[in-house]
C-alpha cells in the first residue's frame, strides 16, 4: 500500500482510496488526474482485492488510454492485462464484436472511416436527387453526426425538425444513409456507441453480464462525455452504484 499512495497529495490520497459508491474529481489541467485513476486501480486491486477483470477505464484518445494502460502496468504489472483500459469506441467495438447480431447485423461488419461516408453520402445525394451544391456531404454528414450524438434516429430527427426544410431534406439523406450502411453490415464512428447502447438496452441478459462484470467503472475527462457517452456510463456502470 505504501508504494501505491506515495508521492500522493491529500486531495489525490482523499480521491484513491474513496471506493464506495461515485466519485468525482475536478481538478484542472496538469494536477495528477491521470495519476489519481492509475493509482486508484492499483488500490482496487491490491487493498481492496477488485480483480483486474472487474475494472473498466475510459479515456477519450487511443494515447491517454496507452498511457494509462502503461502506467498502471508500471505499477501492478502483468494484473494490468486482464482490465478494460480504452476509449469509449474501442470499449464499444469489443462489446459489438460479440453481441451486435443482437440488432441485426453480422459480428464480421466494418467501420467506415470519413472518406467512406462522404462516397456514401455523395451516393445517397445522388439517389434522392438532392442539389449537392445546396447539400454538400460535409454539411450533410456533420448534421446526420449531431444527430447521432443527440441519439436521434432518423425518424426522431425528421419529427423534432418538421416544417424546417432543410432540416427536412437531411433527414431524407439520413434514413437512406443508415439503410445503405446495414445494407453493407457497416457502421460509422458515430454508430458505434449508439449501437452498443442499443444492445444494451434491447438485451438485459447482456446488460446484467456487463454491469456485473464491471464493479468499477472509472471515466478520464468525464466533463467531455455528450448524451450517448453519458448513457453507455451509467448503463454500464448502474451495478457499482
Amino acid at each position: 500500500m505504501q508504494d501505491i499512495l506515495e508521492g500522493l497529495n491529500d486531495k489525490q490520497y482523499e480521491a484513491v482510496v474513496n471506493f464506495q459508491g461515485p466519485c468525482l474529481v475536478i481538478a484542472g489541467a496538469g494536477s495528477g488526474k491521470t495519476k489519481v485513476l492509475t493509482h486508484k486501480i492499483a488500490y482496487l486491486i491490491q487493498t481492496q482485492n477488485v480483480k483486474p477483470y472487474n475494472i473498466l477505464a475510459i479515456t477519450f484518445t487511443n494515447k491517454a488510454a496507452n498511457e494509462m494502460k502503461e502506467r498502471v502496468e508500471n505499477i501492478i504489472g502483468e494484473a494490468s492485462q486482464d482490465m478494460w483500459i480504452g476509449t469509449f469506441h474501442s470499449i464499444c467495438v469489443r462489446i459489438l464484436r460479440r453481441y451486435i447480431d443482437r440488432i441485426g447485423f453480422d459480428k464480421s461488419f466494418a467501420i467506415f472511416d470519413t472518406s467512406d461516408q462522404k462516397t456514401l453520402i455523395k451516393d445517397c445525394l445522388k439517389a434522392l436527387k438532392i442539389d449537392d451544391k445546396m447539400f454538400n456531404d460535409r454539411a450533410v454528414l456533420s448534421e446526420i453526426s449531431n444527430a447521432k450524438n443527440e441519439m436521434l434516429e432518423p425518424k426522431e430527427y425528421s419529427i423534432k425538425y418538421t416544417g424546417d426544410y432543410r432540416k427536412e431534406v437531411i433527414s431524407k439523406v439520413y434514413e437512406l444513409y443508415q439503410k445503405r450502411l446495414f445494407e453493407n453490415n457497416a457502421l460509422d464512428f458515430d454508430d458505434i456507441i449508439n449501437f452498443t447502447i442499443k444492445v444494451l438496452t434491447s438485451n438485459p441478459d447482456v446488460l446484467e453480464y456487463y454491469g456485473n462484470k464491471f464493479q468499477y467503472v472509472l471515466v478520464d475527462e468525464y466533463q467531455d462525455t455528450n448524451k450517448a457517452q453519458f448513457l453507455l456510463v451509467a448503463l454500464l456502470a448502474r451495478r457499482s452504484w
